[in-house]
């Protein structure tokens, strides 16, 4: 004969064509009979009532009563439930889990034959009781969905085949606390667990994340299964001491309540706590004495969802006969605000899901039409005699949307990830709120499921050292915690793109970084182009070009006067023409430096030069001739006649011409991209290509101007109404002064501004020779046409 052994009173249960279990933690706290095996031991005393896990059997119950009342899910079908107490606590779990298997009563007879009516089992809250009710419901095929276990094991398909769950995979979540730690640079953290395989399961996970981050763990306790305040005690004193201020927890709230009870005894403080989401919405660690210790604390709480007629049914519920002790007479809401608290549903809203996922499931099973069912030769399941097993692959398949979410299980039985982020923030009434600050979506690419509102967070202490934003690189300081360091901005030409970045890289040679320091940009490009300067350089040498054609036109027009005449036209005119050269050559500095304009820079303006000295050292000469074969006996005149002349200028300049050509065969100058100078731009420039070269060219016409000042001096003093000799020795005073001036500029003028010095250097000692040698003769020319005669030019000379 089949009869029980011992009476496990049920908590609640209502007939229906299908049955469905439920297994809730109603009481959290148990006393353990004696363990002698000598006689019948007495059962498990279930205490400290638990007000958040009624809720959660009232929220199944009315799940079910609206599936009953509703005519489009399961119409003309009716589901009942069977709830039972777990005690929070395996053993007492493994007894409930056998009575849901029974009959309606465990007074009923018969009741081990035909007694599982029982098509799922909705439960358990703690990962441990999950483990032990499904590992008793696998033998029997009965799917069970669990609303708050979370531990990755239950993933495992193989040894447990019948689970699933409506709360997301600890996978998820230990990957969520290490991107948190990683974002806030908590490289040094504690780990507290407990020991069963939640906190087992959890505390490896993280781990494992953590791998290759530079998140460290200072240590890892485990709070006893059995709670011992001596170890207890030991584990606080750990934290005490510890640098770590940073603690992460996996703990139920079975767990973490004692362990909280003694913590706040030993007054500490200045602990940062990231909790799982097994405690970290609990209604319990609300009250305002919770709020020195916890306040500030962190973590990711399942997705919280809305029931609309939640509140209402469950002031239904008779505190007399539901809530012992009760009188009767108090007021739920005052009473148990646990229970009442609705305003955000987290687990109950899992179990609302839960029921409403058999529901479906099971209402697909019955719309299956004979010949194309998913079983053996296409049969559905008899809606008289439908199995477990049958269920399960509806189950399995089911997808189906409540209040705005859709709903549904992978392979594995698991459901979409999704957690908020909870802050514990000081009420206007001194009491914990548990606020949202972000969030973490699981079906987001890798790197994006972590949203959070930073600005909105409460912390519970002082981070040794903030992040180091993007442009600045960590330093760490000496002597101190890896937490401890100081932000320093990235050099010149080093970028950093991310926070917290360890160094600043270098950008590309041709970029640079920005000005904060966050970014490579292309490096800004600079040569002497049509800007104000290239634009005044420009007319500039415009201007002298066409003075000196002016001149030119005015001394070709009175070529026959005695001014033009006297002082040798034929080399005024060829002074004209290189001084016109001479402006003009400046024009070739301004402008993109090219191959052609490099190698035409140097040679053109010192050929030029080279020609117009040459034709000033030949006028020299036979100024210098012409006064001295006035004595008696000279014959000197005859050795500088026109073609001599013209042999001393060729000649002259030949020479320049020559040691051109060899520069520009041998090694020209080339444009050249100087990034040295200013390491944050390019200078287009011309390089010389031969510096010996650059500087022969440069010597020679200054031993040319030499030469021409030398002899003008020499003949400043010789008499004539007009002694050309005073105007070419001042003329070579400037050139030779502006020349010297320009070497000491133009080797500390980089780039652009160095092709502006020497483009100055050419236009000054060209107007310096322009106005010396021919505005005295124009004034003549033009204003005192009286003097432009022969008899007035030699009278002095006749005195």
């Amino acid at each position: 004969m089949c009869m029980l052994q011992n009476s496990f009173h049920p908590g609640f249960v209502a007939q229906g064509d299908y049955v469905i279990g439920g297994i809730f933690p109603i009481h959290s706290k148990q006393e353990m009979p004696d363990l002698n095996s000598t006689y019948r031991r007495p059962p498990v005393k279930c205490n400290s009532f638990d007000p958040r896990a009624f809720r959660y059997a009232q929220t199944m119950r009315l799940a079910v009563e609206e599936i009953n009342q509703s005519t489009e899910l399961l119409p003309n079908y009716t589901l009942g439930y069977k709830i039972f107490d777990s005690c929070a606590h395996p053993l007492t779990g493994q007894r409930a889990a056998l009575a849901v298997l029974n009959g309606v009563s465990e007074d009923d007879s018969p009741m081990c034959s035909g007694a599982s009516t029982l098509l799922a089992v909705i439960g358990e809250s703690g990962s441990s009781q999950s483990i032990v009710l499904s590992r008793i419901l696998q033998p029997f095929r009965i799917p069970m969905i669990s609303y708050f276990s979370s531990c990755a094991c239950l993933s495992d398909r193989r040894k447990f085949p019948t689970f699933f769950r409506v709360v997301p995979n600890d996978d998820y979540q230990v990957k969520a606390i290490a991107q948190f730690l990683i974002r806030f640079n908590w490289t040094w953290v504690g780990l507290v667990r407990g020991d069963r395989e939640y906190g087992r399961f959890a505390a490896q996970g993280l781990l494992r994340e953590l791998q290759g981050t530079k998140v460290c763990v200072a240590y890892q306790v485990i709070i006893p299964l059995l709670y011992n305040r001596k170890r207890i005690l030991e584990i606080i004193q750990v934290m005490r001491i510890s640098s770590a201020k940073v603690v992460v927890s996996f703990l139920s709230v079975g767990e973490m309540t004692p362990f909280l009870r003694d913590y706040m005894m030993q007054n500490i403080t200045g602990i940062q706590w990231v909790a799982s989401e097994s405690w970290i919405t609990a209604s319990v660690y609300s009250g305002s004495e919770y709020y020195p210790y916890m306040g500030g604390t962190i973590g990711f709480g399942i997705r919280k969802g809305h029931i609309s007629r939640l509140s209402d049914y469950l002031q239904t519920v008779n505190p007399r006969s539901r809530l012992p002790p009760c009188s009767g007479q108090e007021s739920l809401l005052e009473q148990h605000s646990g229970y009442m608290n609705t305003s955000s549903p987290r687990v109950a809203y899992n179990v609302y899901k839960a029921v409403y996922a058999i529901a479906h499931s099971l209402h697909n099973l019955l719309l299956c039409q004979p010949g194309s069912g998913p079983f053996q030769n296409n049969s559905c399941a008899s809606s008289k005699n439908i199995q477990p097993w049958q269920l399960q692959y509806y189950l399995q398949e089911v997808t189906f949307n409540i209040a705005g979410e859709e709903v549904n299980f992978d392979l594995k039985g698991d459901s979409i990830p999704y957690y908020d982020i909870i802050n514990w923030q000081r009420g206007t009434g001194g009491n914990i709120e548990f606020v949202s600050v972000g969030l973490f979506d699981g079906t987001k690419p890798a790197g994006e499921e972590l949203v959070i509102q930073e600005d909105r967070i409460i912390w519970a202490v002082y981070v040794c050292s903030a992040s180091c934003l993007p442009g600045s690189r960590k330093a760490v300081r000496r002597g101190e915690p890896v937490c401890c360091f100081d932000c320093v901005p990235c050099d010149s030409g080093k970028i950093s793109n991310q926070t917290d970045s360890i160094e600043c890289t270098f950008c590309p040679e041709d970029f640079w970084s920005n000005q904060d320091r966050t970014a490579c940009i292309p490096k800004k490009v600079e040569f002497l182009t049509y800007d104000s300067l290239g634009i005044t350089l420009t007319v500039t040498s415009v201007v002298g070009a066409c003075l000196t054609i002016a001149v030119f036109a005015v001394f070709f027009y009175h070529k026959n006067t005695a001014v033009v005449r006297v002082n040798n036209s034929e080399l005024s005119f060829f002074i004209l023409l290189s001084l016109t050269l001479c402006f003009l050559c400046s024009l070739v500095f301004v402008g993109e430096p090219t191959s052609w304009s490099c190698m035409l820079r140097h040679t053109a303006f010192s050929i030029t030069f080279s020609l117009c000295l040459s034709c000033i050292l030949g006028k020299t000469l036979v100024v210098l001739a012409a006064f001295t074969a006035t004595r008696p006996g000279d014959n000197i005149m005859k050795w500088l006649g026109p073609k001599q002349q013209r042999v001393i200028i060729f000649s002259c300049t030949q020479v320049q011409v020559v040691t051109c050509a060899a520069w520009l065969i041998d090694a020209p100058p080339f444009p050249s991209r100087n990034t040295q100078y200013e390491r944050s731009k390019i200078i287009l420039e011309c390089s010389v290509g031969s510096s010996i070269a650059f500087w022969c060219v440069l010597g020679y016409i200054g031993l040319q101007a030499c030469l021409c000042f030398v002899l003008a001096f020499l003949a400043r003093k010789l008499p004539g109404n007009f002694n050309e000799a005073k105007f070419i020795t001042f003329s070579m005073l400037i050139f030779c002064a502006v020349w010297l001036a320009f070497i000491p500029a133009y080797i500390s003028s980089p780039g652009n501004y160095a092709d502006a010095v020497e483009s100055f250097a050419i236009l000054a000692s060209s107007f310096g020779l322009l106005f010396c040698l021919f505005s005295p003769k124009c004034y003549i020319i033009l204003l005192k046409p009286e003097k432009n005669t022969k008899q007035h030019l030699m009278a002095k000379e006749s005195k």
